[in-house]
């Protein structure tokens, strides 16, 4: 097995390659104090000391044990007589170091490389979330380490001629006091033709320093300063905004965008294109040596009226020094003809409004930025840059850095809600920041209280480009009438995302696809699988607004899933009528009905909690009623007593019995499967009692039920009575399958209670019976049984082999939860056979699938197994 370590961000650890959990944090810290000496013991007091410092507890030494003891269930850790040895393959920050050292013995490009590829190894502030006075200590030394590398680092980059402006911005407003990095800056602005920019920066340091310590700048920084004062200023067009000081992340993005040709940066209002564009310009500055344009060509602006081509082409034509003559894109096409120059077209509407702004000289660089994905620009060979929002840990950097270092610190978990709130869409962070700028006494624990209250009200900071709302007016007011429409619908959705065949039902127009179509390019939606749409949680709120209630399109929706799911449901069951929902056309096969329920279980639930709110009795129950095997099947337990309880309380206001009987019941046997005994007996009695006399298949599934639950509960007694009375009542109608069922369950309580003859025979009568029907669940949980029986009746080979085809059936069905019970017992088949290797690998297999579907009980037998 091979151990990674992570340390410079958040604490990461790999076994094998794949991400594993340590625990607590004290258990994470201890985990530190052994990598600090890797390679080396480490004493129980040293380690104790690391941990807690002054605040060490009276037992440290037992509980550190039990810190160990967890750890090297998962970590190679050694007891020597020195202490604990920790055994790892790599550990980032010792390859920081190592490529550090190498990069100061070398020089050149390849000095500049080693240094990026060890300060790309940071993801963040070392060991973010441990404490202790001994970690921060560590964390200190860290932090120096890594600014001592940022440092010599740029000071190599800048030798090579390399654009570092952002990077130093970014760093000066975290140190302004940092002499060398303030020389850097300095030398950096002037090399890039702001010479100007440079002498300001060099005047406010000196000030700083004079007002704050006292002192003037030291020698290096005054002799850098009379240098620029004589030097020639440049006359190239620069006219490029500043970049963002507070600009986050996009590293991915950044690397993606072309040098040459035309890239087009799409994405949503308030994504951050402008300053993906105007930072990747920023570092990339000598590359384009004749200088860069800007241009904001307002194909979005409120007012309606975009920038026309002529009034782009006479500012571009007056900076490359032109002013006067004739304004025309030949002319302009041969002002820029042996020049290189980056061009930067922002927020532009279509391709018409960019076409006559392109250069015809190749080594020419275009960028353009929109809310639509230029089509036309595309088709003619333009690169496709498309944004998204930050992930969590970008936005939360973003966050931190516009709010100050200084304040974060004193109100972390409110800084997380408003990152969740915001849903890592810039504008909506820089909102939020502002407001939180304008008022320093608002605590951010009730900005995050104002944003789950009331997102959109909260995402104002009182203008226009700081208003979630305006902003995204504005892109609906360019959709034609037939795509606002459907945007505003789109609101009325649940769920996180649909598919077309749902939102077909919603519009109930013609032409959905091709509408989508715009919205997408539009980027107002997004398909992010084939054939299913979702939009951010903050545009989808928007669109909710402007959809009010629309009862009538609900519905449609609403309706369209209850049917699929109906289809679903009878393809899993088909001997299990749905006259509701009758005629109905079914998913050509089980994997198929699973496969839709897999996509469309979140949108199940969420439309059955919209149903209930709605007074949709019928439909709230049908939807527990439909989606109450596929839970089954894939061990969502809390899901199917969620989804039970609504449905109860709909079949008590509809005054149905049949249905409250069977919700009874299916509540039951959630509570009995969560060992809540006295709960589950309550329900199924009540099913029981709900079913008329004459009700033979009613009342023999009434009693199924409670034979499951006593077992459970450990009655075997009674849960063989149950079980006859099961068998009996099916025997009473025509429903042979169930028959069948029973006859199995009946074999397998005989079997509980160690009568074995009895019960193979009642299995064999059942293996029989379900052959017959065709009932592949029956045979699979028939062979289940008589593996058992087989076991205890001393032949534990066709125990095997019973456990194995009972494994094919369930998988051929896609019943993951019955699947993962029958590698439990073939396990212990093994395990009783002393053979170990193949029971431990059965048992991993089952309690991976018993943790996915958490079965909490299940998976603690199976860690006791495992451990012993």
């Amino acid at each position: 097995m091979t151990f990674d370590f992570a340390l410079l961000g958040d604490l990461e650890v790999r076994v094998d390659g794949v991400l594993v959990d340590i625990g607590h944090v004290k258990q994470r810290a201890v985990l530190v104090a052994l990598l600090a000496d890797q390679g080396r013991p480490v004493p129980l007091d040293r380690l104790a000391d690391r941990v807690w410092g002054d605040q060490t507890p009276l037992r440290a030494k037992d509980t550190l044990y039990v810190y160990l003891s967890k750890l090297r269930q998962v970590l190679d850790i050694q007891r020597e007589p020195g202490g604990y040895r920790l055994r790892a393959d790599s550990v980032d920050l010792h390859r920081f170091r190592a490529l550090a050292e190498q990069a100061r013995g070398q020089t050149g490009e390849r000095a500049l490389e080693l240094f990026d590829e060890a300060l790309g190894l940071w993801r963040g502030p070392a060991l973010a979330g441990l404490d202790s006075p001994w970690l921060a200590a560590f964390r200190e030394e860290l932090h120096v380490e890594r600014v001592e590398a940022e440092l010599d680092r740029n000071d190599l980059a800048i030798e090579l001629g390399r654009t570092v402006l952002p990077e130093l911005l970014k760093a000066a407003e975290e140190r302004p006091v940092d002499e060398r990095l303030a020389g850097q800056l300095i030398l950096a602005l002037h090399r890039a033709g702001n010479s100007a920019e440079a002498l300001r920066h060099y005047e406010a340091l000196r000030q700083r320093l004079a007002e704050e310590l006292g002192v003037d700048p030291g020698a290096p920084l005054r002799a850098l300063h009379a240098r620029i004062l004589a030097a020639e200023p440049t006359r190239t067009p620069r006219q490029l905004p500043a970049p963002q000081q507070w600009f986050t992340g996009r590293e991915t993005e950044l690397a993606d965008v072309r040098g040459e040709g035309v890239t087009v940066i799409a994405g949503a209002g308030g994504v951050g294109k402008t300053a993906l564009a105007v930072q990747w310009a920023h570092q990339h500055l000598d590359d384009y040596p004749d200088g860069q344009l800007y241009v904001d060509l307002r194909g979005f602006d409120p007012s309606g009226e975009p920038l026309t081509t002529d009034a782009a082409l006479r500012g571009f034509l007056d900076a490359l020094g032109e002013p006067g003559g004739p304004v025309s894109a030949d002319r302009y096409r041969s002002l820029l003809a042996d020049k290189r120059v980056l061009i930067l077209l922002d927020n532009a509407r279509d391709t018409g409004q960019v076409t006559g702004l392109l250069p015809g000289n190749p080594s020419c660089a275009v960028l353009v930025t929109s809310r639509n994905r230029m089509p036309g620009l595309l088709a003619a060979g333009a690169h496709l840059l498309p944004l998204d929002v930050l992930g969590a840990s970008q936005a939360r950097e973003f966050l931190e850095t516009r709010l100050g270092r200084a304040r974060v610190p004193v109100e972390p978990g409110d800084l997380s809600e408003l990152v969740w709130w915001c849903g890592g869409l810039p504008l909506a962070l820089s909102i939020v920041a502002a407001r939180a700028a304008m008022d320093r006494d608002l605590p951010l624990s009730a900005l995050a209280d104002e944003l789950a209250e009331c997102r959109l009200d909260a995402l104002d900071a009182g203008e226009a480009e700081a208003n979630l709302r305006t902003v995204f007016s504005w892109s609906r007011d360019a959709l034609s009438a037939e795509a606002a429409e459907l945007f505003a619908l789109l609101g009325l959705i649940p769920s996180p995302d649909a598919s077309l065949a749902a939102i077909d039902a919603l519009s109930s127009r013609p032409r959905v696809r091709m509408v989508l179509r715009e919205l997408e390019n539009a980027h107002l939606v997004q398909q992010h699988v084939p054939g299913r749409y979702r939009m951010h949680d903050l545009v989808r709120l928007y669109a909710a607004d402007l959809a009010g209630k629309n009862t009538e399109a609900l519905r449609r929706f609403v309706d369209h899933l209850v049917r699929r799911a109906g289809a679903g449901a009878l393809t899993l069951e088909p001997h299990r009528p749905l006259p509701e929902l009758e005629p109905c056309e079914r998913f050509p096969d089980v994997p198929a009905a699973m496969r839709w329920f897999d996509e469309e279980h979140e949108s199940l639930l969420a439309v059955q909690r919209v149903a209930a709110e709605q007074g949709w009795h019928e439909s709230t129950w049908l939807l527990a009623r439909t989606v109450n095997h596929y839970h089954r099947r894939r061990g969502r337990t809390a899901d199917e007593l969620t989804t039970w309880h609504l449905g109860l309380s709909a079949a008590e206001q509809l005054g149905d019995k049949p249905k409250q009987a069977a919700a009874h019941l299916s509540v039951g046997l959630v509570y009995a499967q969560l060992s809540r005994d006295a709960l589950a007996r309550n329900h199924l009695t009540r099913s029981l009692e709900l079913h008329d006399e004459d009700d033979f298949a009613g009342r023999a599934g009434a009693h199924r039920a409670m034979a499951w639950a006593m077992e459970r509960a450990g009655d075997l007694a009674g849960a063989l009575e149950h079980a006859l009375h099961t068998l009996n009542g099916y025997r009473k109608t025509d429903l042979e399958l169930r028959e069948a069922e029973a006859l199995n369950e009946v074999g397998w309580r005989y079997a509980c209670l160690g009568r074995y003859a009895e019960a193979a025979d009642y299995c064999e009568q059942a293996m029989a019976l379900s052959r017959k029907l065709g009932h592949a669940e029956g045979e699979a949980a028939t062979l289940d049984s008589l593996a058992h029986i087989a076991f205890h009746d001393g032949r534990p080979a066709a125990a095997i082999e019973h456990y194995h085809e009972s494994l094919e059936v369930y998988r051929q069905l896609d019943n993951s939860y019955e699947e993962a019970t029958v590698l439990h017992h073939l396990g212990d088949v093994h395990a009783a056979l002393d053979q170990r290797e193949q029971a431990r690998e059965l048992w991993d297999q089952a309690l991976t699938l018993y943790l996915a579907q958490g079965r909490a009980d299940d998976a603690a037998s199976l860690v006791a197994l495992l451990d012993g």
